[in-house]
């Protein structure tokens, strides 16, 4: 499941996220261990409200502290990220770990020239002069397909269409060459069409530059296209980890079993009905005995519901509770 920690760009263990409001501690992330290689890509895949977002702003310890608590390790290049003072971590986010987030318009600032924008990080990061700074960002703009990239520097980012909104913040998540590129369903707001070149445009860059990739998404679809690994996430934790083609020739957790059932099957004529996952995930920090998905479960058992079953190995880096 995690390959060799010791020669991982990142390890993850133990990892547990809360939040405090009102006197309630209320559990987004619950204990999940994974790793990633250098080079590799992990998909990260459950339902909204499974947890996945919030482990990777607490990987970047973007959550504000209080209401979050996080706890664990978190391993990146040898030195646990959890560790490390304010200063240091604003060393590393940016520069060695980015985040691409689903939604530009709220990362983009909408007074600003998107070049400047770019430049700007070039300028804090890489501690370029303004004219060096703003010929990087055209050439970032020219890497990420964007046609006519000086023009295309000097507009803001409402005069952009939502596919050029994403490579530009895909230009700017990879200005300064990250070893870590976390992406968080950057391609949710966009139609088919483009979100199949992002995805495209992501594998090609991240063979270029010899990046890892953490990307977040709800979709098999978007897993299928660009991860070596998965893991599936629910109510806080990761219920199956394995390569892709496990997850979809031999799925073994309930959940993805589930999950991959309710995908449409465009060559099955006899599908009159998509199969659907009765009931909606639990609220974060409920108290489920036993198995996590139990109440949902189409198999479960009394069993179910008084014992959470353990992690267990099936196969080759192919874990599942």
């Amino acid at each position: 499941m995690n390959g060799n920690r010791n020669s991982a760009l990142l390890s993850v263990k133990a990892l547990r996220v809360s939040f405090t409001i009102e006197k309630r501690v209320i559990k987004a992330v619950d204990g999940i261990d994974f790793s990633l290689q250098n080079g590799e890509t992990l998909g990260i895949v459950g339902e909204s409200g499974s947890g996945k977002s919030v482990s990777a702003l607490a990987l970047l310890r973007l959550l504000p502290s209080p209401p979050s608590r996080i706890t664990g390790e978190t391993l990146f290049k040898g030195r646990d990220l959890q560790r490390l003072s304010e200063r240091e971590m604003e060393g590393i986010r940016g520069k060695e770990i980015s985040m691409i987030f689903q939604e530009p318009m709220t990362s983009l600032n909408p007074v600003l020239m998107i070049g400047n924008q770019i430049a700007e990080s070039i300028m804090l990061h890489q501690k370029a002069s303004k004219r060096s700074a703003w010929k990087k960002a055209i050439e970032m703009l020219d890497l990420v397909k964007i046609p006519e990239p000086a023009k295309r520097a000097k507009v803001y980012p409402h005069e952009m269409s939502g596919g050029m909104k994403q490579r530009a913040m895909i230009a700017m998540a990879l200005s300064s060459n990250p070893s870590l590129l976390i992406a968080d369903e950057p391609t949710t707001a966009l139609d088919v069409t483009i979100q199949k070149q992002i995805l495209r445009l992501i594998k090609e860059l991240q063979r270029k530059l010899g990046m890892s990739v953490i990307f977040i998404t709800h979709n098999f679809g978007v897993i299928a296209e660009v991860a070596d690994r998965v893991a599936v996430m629910y109510a806080g934790k990761i219920v199956e980890q394995a390569t892709v083609s496990d997850i979809f020739h031999s799925p073994s957790h309930a959940y993805t079993i589930c999950l991959l059932d309710s995908i449409p099957n465009i060559t099955d004529a006899r599908q009159a009905r998509l199969p659907a996952i009765s009931g909606r995930v639990p609220e974060s920090g409920a108290n489920i005995p036993g198995c996590i998905f139990h109440p949902r479960c189409p198999w479960s058992q009394t069993q179910c519901e008084l014992q959470a079953p353990p992690s267990t190995t099936i196969a080759a880096n192919h874990v599942t509770a």
